[in-house]
């Protein structure tokens, strides 16, 4: 008789013994349903895209082995579950066992993965040499390829929405989009992307670019291009602190945009940790008595960071005084640590599944301008990262009037009065919606909340043109206050959803915050501030890695 592998089972600590019993019963008669359905020839092929092809359906054992696999990960999530530790303790086991889980997967290895067997066959091993060749190119690169980068160029095919770099200092370059209608809104859009990556995710093709979208809707648009700092620089990169972003960056991207629009105010838009820089950067000037924003936009950023999401788990005291010691004071936090930290949150789509197609099956992964973007990573200041790190994600300082400063100014969320639009996505797993929804009780101006389907970036980039996904808005009464509730579940259960995409509905939120129609400039810049170079820039041509 065959023994099922809850057999040498240790016993799990923090598993009360009446759990355990259940969940190793439960794994028992599962298990010879399992091996009487294999006898009996009726294993049907799992659900899980990793066992779906038609070798695994047409192999017995394979079959098997991939339904024992699924069986046994059960198991040990379901233990996890029912482990009697803390919630973050059991958020960390849960990451930890996912990835193991996810790491030991039978499709994984060429040994044990029939459709890479069959594709080294079928080509007479030129599929097991190009995998070879691939994994070697992919060590050299320090990275697994998750497209085929060599079909897109900076400027050429990605990134090529028209304009000129107008200003630049050691932090930042400052595009100027040109005109795409003959009259423009007066008041111009600042973007400030992520400094965790580089912007033109925001303008990646023609076809799916956000500011290719706004540009023709008639905004004259301003783009932040960070600088990607990297072992060598000289002048001192390296060593800029969040207060340095704060001042010599976006609020100097903001008054550039001002002085060269003529325009007394500006709107901005901030994107992810864009956003949280923006709106902190906002709270410097209130304290100085300025307001240079006449409307502000939110896409998925965090104010308060209570919700961190599946990222809590690589936040503890332990690691902020890591950090510190490592980064406080000088180097550089490397885009290729973060990267993989990232890919890691999802490692089944962003690991495991091209370790199978490029190395095991010798694949050349499609072309895929967001992919691209990804590989594309940024490192970041040591100071920056240390502060962020320890005053958001850890302690949570920033939604605490004057609990943080910068530029010797304290900074207060709370005082920040004009209107704001907040964007949050539904299955984001690095902005957790309710996350982004709880700026709209910190911030005290007119506030409106989309909720965005899908992701924390697909759920950004869903241009209208292409009719997908969908979003929830709460529709309000005419003259009437936003619904806004403490908790964001009562907000959802009010909310209804409508198809497509959620660009439309600010655009039309953001138009009447933006001025009168005047004629679009001929020339980007001004007398001040001359076109430097044609965008993209070269900040932006910077790899990290």
């Amino acid at each position: 008789m065959t023994a099922h592998p809850s057999a040498a089972w240790p016993v799990p600590v923090g598993v009360a013994p009446d759990v355990l019993a259940q969940i190793q019963a439960e794994f028992a008669r599962d298990w010879q349903v399992l091996m009487d359905d294999a006898r009996q020839g009726r294993l049907a092929a799992p659900a899980d895209r990793r066992f779906a092809g038609e070798a695994w359906s047409s192999s017995a054992q394979h079959l098997l082995m991939a339904h024992t696999y699924l069986l046994s990960a059960k198991a040990m999530q379901r233990m996890v579950d029912a482990a009697d530790v803390s919630d973050a303790l059991r958020a960390r086991l849960r990451f930890s066992v996912m990835q193991w889980i996810d790491a030991i997967a039978p499709s994984n290895f060429l040994a044990l993965n029939p459709e890479a067997q069959q594709s080294i066959v079928a080509s007479a091993g030129k599929a097991l040499d190009v995998g070879m060749s691939n994994l070697i190119s992919d060590l050299r690169k320090g990275r697994i390829s998750q497209t085929d980068e060599s079909q897109f160029e900076l400027g050429v095919n990605v990134a090529t929405t028209p304009g000129q770099v107008v200003y630049e200092n050691k932090l930042f370059q400052l595009i100027q989009y040109a005109p795409g209608t003959a009259k423009v809104h007066e008041r111009p859009l600042v973007i400030i992307p992520p400094n965790i990556n580089k912007f033109y995710i925001l303008d990646l093709q023609p076809a799916n670019s956000f500011v290719g979208h706004a540009v023709a809707a008639g905004f004259t648009v301003f783009m932040v291009s960070w600088r990607n700092p990297v072992a060598g620089d000289e002048d001192g990169a390296d060593q800029a602190t969040w207060s340095d972003y704060l001042d010599e960056a976006v609020l100097r991207a903001l008054a550039v945009a001002r002085e060269i629009s003529g325009q007394k105010q500006v709107n901005a838009l901030g994107f992810c940790v864009g956003g949280t820089m923006l709106a902190s950067a906002l709270a410097l000037a209130e304290a100085r008595g300025e307001q240079p924003v006449a409307a502000l936009t939110l896409l998925t950023a965090m104010l308060d960071f209570r919700d961190t999401g599946v990222l809590d788990v690589f936040v503890d005291e332990t690691h902020a005084l890591l950090r510190d010691r490592q980064l406080g004071s000088g180097g550089l936090m490397l885009g290729r640590e973060l990267a993989t930290t990232f890919s890691f949150l999802r490692p089944n789509e962003l690991v495991w599944n091209y370790v199978v197609g490029n190395y095991l099956k010798g694949q050349t992964p499609p072309a895929f301008d967001l992919l691209f973007w990804n590989a594309d990573g940024t490192n970041l200041p040591g100071p920056f990262f240390a502060w962020y790190f320890r005053n958001t994600y850890l302690e949570n300082n920033l939604k605490v009037p004057g609990r943080c400063t910068a530029a010797g100014q304290p900074l207060d969320l709370t005082r920040l009065a004009m209107p704001v639009y907040i964007y949050g996505s539904r299955e984001d797993h690095i902005v957790p919606w309710p996350a982004a929804y709880a700026s709209t009780q910190l911030l005290r101006g007119d506030r409106r909340f989309v909720l965005g389907a899908s992701g924390h970036i697909a759920g950004v980039i869903n241009p209208p043109a292409k009719q997908r996904r969908s979003y929830w808005v709460v529709d309000q009464a005419a003259g009437g206050d936003e619904f806004l509730p403490g908790d964001p579940m009562a907000w959802l259960a009010q909310a209804s959803e409508h198809a497509g995409s959620w660009w439309p509905d600010w655009l039309a939120w953001l138009g009447p915050r933006s001025g009168r129609q005047v004629k679009a400039p001929a020339e980007q810049g001004s007398k001040a501030y001359p076109p430097l170079e044609p965008a993209p820039g070269r900040y932006v041509k910077v790899r990290a890695m």
